[in-house]
């Protein structure tokens, strides 16, 4: 029967480390890096019984993968702080690893807890992420922001959700679009990717259209409106702060 570690990354997730640990209880070992929290994350964590440690931040991609490379186990779960594994979705992890699963990797649905509600519509759900994977045969790629799972084959998937605790409130969704359109814009600029006045046209307004509508937040009234509002800019400024790196190709040197 194959072991499975649950890996965590952390900094300063006081708020959350304790539950996250406590929803990966049923695992085989429970592995924290944390990357200088300066909070009591690191208390807790021990205190909790995981395996922590500590080291500079390198990225979420490298983070992640030496997370992975510090566990005891070749069957990985990959968690973030602000994570919960349901019972429902423990369980199913423990009934698949009974036996060796027939593919290297699975990916979970996740299920957002935002504006007082979970919220199974918009952009947010089903969200599904490569969680569960042997790292032997997987591992995190990508650049500055949406890393995933790469794994050598086929994927499967597992039925029961993933329950996310995203944002705070809507401050705190915002604050983390501002940052995350800006390692977006960056990812897409330096991989050759360009914008034009039409794309910010176009792309926003698709966007709530397709949050809205294709994916159902009409019938979230007016939490599943304020999301799908909220992505469509998110998509805007993603594409206009590529505009702007685009502009100071043009500029004169200072």
């Amino acid at each position: 029967m194959p072991k499975v570690s649950v890996t965590i990354i952390s900094l300063n997730e006081s708020e959350h480390i304790a539950a996250a640990i406590d929803s990966a209880a049923w695992a085989d070992e429970i592995v924290v890096v944390d990357s200088g929290s300066r909070d009591n994350t690191v208390e807790i964590a021990r205190a909790r019984g995981a395996r922590v440690s500590e080291r500079g931040w390198t990225g979420y991609v490298d983070q992640k993968n030496h997370a992975a490379s510090l566990a005891s186990n070749d069957w990985i779960f990959s968690l973030d702080a602000d994570e919960r594994i349901t019972p429902a979705l423990a369980g199913e992890i423990q009934a698949l690893l009974t036996t060796d699963p027939p593919r290297r990797g699975y990916r979970v649905p996740r299920v957002a807890f935002h504006l007082g509600r979970w919220i199974r519509t918009t952009d947010f759900y089903p969200d599904p992420q490569t969680r569960l994977y042997d790292r032997r045969a997987a591992r995190f790629a990508g650049k500055y922001v949406h890393e995933s799972v790469t794994v050598d084959g086929p994927v499967g998937r597992l039925r029961h959700e993933l329950e996310h605790y995203s944002f705070r409130d809507l401050e705190d969704q915002l604050a983390r679009i501002n940052h995350y359109t800006t390692l977006a814009a960056r990812q897409m600029y330096e991989a050759g990717r360009r914008t034009n006045a039409l794309e910010l046209l176009i792309h926003p307004p698709a966007a709530f259209l397709r949050n809205y509508v294709l994916r159902r937040g009409i019938l979230d009234g007016t939490t599943g409106f304020t999301i799908s509002l909220i992505n469509a800019y998110s998509v805007f400024l993603k594409f206009a702060k590529l505009r702007e790196l685009q502009g100071k190709e043009c500029s004169p040197s200072t």
